[in-house]
């Protein structure tokens, strides 16, 4: 995922910004973002929604760029373009959001170009096909047939759309304002760039898909940071500098201090130990159940084969009346297994909670 982010996203800022002035300076810009280094390198679903909004804008912008006075009509482009869509659709039901503006300028040109129209549609529909067959494979615990995947397909986006429009499901992951991802999530995420932002953008497809991102994100009660990573190198470059030599000092120190700041704080501190806290369960002999609180989803694959005798819950941001009264349910004080030098297997009440160091809660329990 690191050198897919800095190759594909460097490539695209280089497509997208057509000033070699301006694509230094983004260039610039996204390489020394903390939000590059610590989420976008990593395998989050949000980080390669943001390489696919930026080649489906790549991929837009080859698309319209045809004149209309050239008899042959492309289809590289707007095939590639309809398999990309929905590759991004089934990989987070966001992701159209990003396209709801830039996807305006198409209309023009496949009312001109119908043959263009077909063929990013016939592309969309077979990935659409093969997406949902490999996941009505995966979720189905029997061997499938063409019944199965006509009748009792397994549509993921539908299922995720399903699931978040339901404010009961969203208050177990928390709820928020619906000024949280403008006012707080995306000054977080870049900065003294917000500024340069309000007083200084530049007008591109970029910033007007990063714009529709956040209004219909917005909608959405629950909002977290990270589901704005895909604007990041949008608004990154369509902004300009500070004119003057001290105003632009200025923003240059405050924007590297915030990025050191903010990569040491996010890049290694938050959720910093979720990984090492489930390989120390995986090491634990009397673990039969794991509470995770107010962390990330655990990787149960870190449990090197114990997952079949280590119940892993993760219940996310539930109250702490809920949690202390679920742990008074399940816990108990038996002596632990490895003191008894016996079998974790043999043991059938060690629950561990996995928590944060900030949840501050949990400090007069």
């Amino acid at each position: 995922m690191f050198i897919l982010s800095f190759v594909l996203e460097d490539w695209a800022i280089h497509e997208l910004v057509q000033s070699p002035r301006q694509r230094r300076i983004a260039g610039l810009l996204v390489a020394s973002s903390y939000a590059t280094w610590s989420y976008q390198t990593h395998t989050f679903s949000n980080a390669i929604e943001t390489l696919v909004v930026a080649w489906s804008l790549v991929l837009i912008e080859r698309t319209i760029a045809v004149p209309f006075s050239t008899q042959n009509t492309p289809l590289l482009a707007p095939t590639v373009l309809g398999s990309m869509v929905v590759f991004g659709f089934f990989n987070r039901i966001t992701f159209p959001a990003f396209l709801l503006i830039p996807g305006l300028r198409l209309i023009p040109y496949f009312w001109k170009r119908p043959l263009a129209l077909a063929a990013a549609a016939f592309s969309a529909i077979f990935t659409a096909f093969i997406a949902i067959t490999l996941d009505t494979v995966f979720y189905t615990s029997h061997q499938i047939s063409w019944t199965d995947l006509l009748h009792h397909p397994v549509i993921t986006p539908l299922n995720n759309l399903m699931y978040n429009i339901s404010p009961d499901n969203l208050a177990q992951h928390g709820l928020h304002p619906w000024y949280q991802h403008s006012l707080l999530n995306l000054p977080q995420l870049i900065g003294p760039a917000a500024v340069l932002l309000l007083t200084r953008p530049l007008s591109s497809l970029r910033l007007y898909s990063a714009i529709s991102g956040i209004f219909v994100l917005s909608i959405f009660q629950h909002q977290e940071a990270r589901f704005l990573l895909p604007t990041v190198p949008l608004i990154l470059s369509s902004v300009r500098l500070p004119r003057g030599r001290k105003a632009l000092r200025t923003w240059v120190m405050s924007w590297v201090l915030f990025n050191l700041v903010f990569g040491t704080l996010m890049g290694v501190y938050h959720q910093g130990g979720v990984i090492p806290g489930q390989v120390f369960m995986s090491k634990q002999p009397d673990a039969t159940k794991a509470i995770w609180w107010k962390t990330y989803m655990p990787p149960i694959w870190l449990l090197n084969g114990k997952a079949g005798t280590l119940d892993t819950r993760d219940v996310m941001g539930m109250p702490g009346e809920e949690l202390y009264a679920e742990l008074t349910r399940i816990a108990t004080c038996d002596t632990p297994a490895d003191r008894r030098n016996q079998e974790y297997k043999k043991e059938k009440s060690g629950t561990y909670l996995v928590a944060p160091t900030s949840a501050i809660w949990l400090d007069p329990i």
